[in-house]
């Protein structure tokens, strides 16, 4: 017998991946629910070759559901979450509202899977902040061989990080730079098209954003609370495919080849290192694929014990999508979860 799924925001760019990939991938679905606003009521999405009407989130009575996979943003999981948990359904949420619960595990799973029998407290799982997850996919293997100490990166995240206003924008902003029109800045705080903004999510009182703060939470929780992180976190004029630029303090002694070769063994992890012309991995390279790429892999003469990378992923895929169904996938493998049994 296979579950019953919900998506939560099926209308959604992350929504609609979430429906794509649950499909792709063959999970157990013996029937599928696509959810969102009254606004969407009757809007039609895909599921392999199936057409499914979008039905109300308000009204919807999540009893007979096994898995809700929520992708509406905060504000939304932060009141249905834990009702929908209440009502014996496993939540997996997409946006930050439960993150830095205690009690609700954060989980990647190549990362930290043994922490997802905590999801019974409350019956929600979170996902990690999509620059987040590409991030620790690369560093638990390295981690684990000679123990990191300090990470400093820099993002290079596309516009899909804030939904489809933010790719409409860069659309619409780059034709009206081609057509000389006025070219107005609505979703980001500054002109997105031919230019980066150092600035993602909203400032803290220490002067960084609420984006990099996330990154350093979120990699104590899952990966090592000793590490210590520093982001700087910058939108750019690409559609899909965040990448990052890590340079990371290890420990113990690793070299550039060792770690290439620890990489290329690790699941999620895809090494494109040539040190030639296009050797290396692009976010149009990661756009539709599920691998954490990982590439300029060197060492670093100014520290003792360190490393520089590159690393790519599909934000929409492993950074929210992807990440999700495999959390889905990880709860039955593990057996933590079976079907309802359905009325006679």
């Amino acid at each position: 017998m296979g579950f019953k799924v919900a998506v939560v925001g099926a209308t959604g760019n992350v929504g609609r991946e979430m429906l794509n990939i649950l499909e792709e991938r063959g999970f157990p679905v013996d029937e599928i629910v696509a959810l969102a606003s009254r606004r969407s009521l009757g809007t039609e999405v895909s599921f392999g070759d199936k057409t499914l009407k979008v039905k109300v989130l308000d009204t919807y009575d999540f009893s007979d559901t096994d898995i809700c996979i929520m992708s509406a943003g905060g504000n939304i999981s932060k009141e249905w979450s834990p009702k929908i948990g209440k009502q014996g359904c496993v939540v997996i949420d997409n946006s930050s509202a439960f993150r830095y619960d205690q009690d609700v595990p954060l989980i990647v799973p190549e990362v930290n899977p043994d922490a997802i029998s905590g999801f019974s407290k409350k019956n929600i799982i979170a996902n990690p902040n999509c620059s987040t997850a590409q991030l620790v996919v690369a560093l638990k293997p390295l981690h684990d061989a000679a123990t990191i100490k300090r990470i400093v990166v820099s993002t290079y995240q596309s516009v899909s990080g804030a939904g489809k206003e933010g790719m409409d924008e860069l659309f619409t902003q780059t034709r009206a730079v081609f057509v000389a029109d006025p070219v107005e800045a609505k979703k980001f705080t500054k002109r997105i098209a031919f230019n980066v903004i150092p600035h993602i999510d909203v400032f803290m009182d220490d002067g960084s954003t609420k984006e990099e703060w996330k990154m350093v939470a979120e990699t104590k929780k899952m990966l090592d609370p000793k590490i210590k992180l520093t982001a700087t976190c910058v939108r750019v004029p690409v559609f899909i495919g965040h990448s990052e630029a890590v340079n990371i303090e290890f420990d113990k002694p690793i070299t550039a080849d060792e770690a290439r070769d620890i990489l290329r063994e690790a699941p999620g992890c895809l090494v494109i290192d040539k040190r030639e012309d296009g050797g290396y991995a692009t976010p149009l390279d990661s756009a539709g694929e599920d691998a954490t790429y990982i590439s300029r892999i060197r060492e670093d003469q100014t520290i003792d014990n360190g490393l520089s990378m590159w690393i790519v992923s599909d934000n929409l895929r492993k950074g929210a999508a992807l990440n999700a169904v495999q959390i889905a996938e990880l709860l039955v493998e593990r057996g933590l979860i079976s079907p309802k049994k359905k009325a006679a």
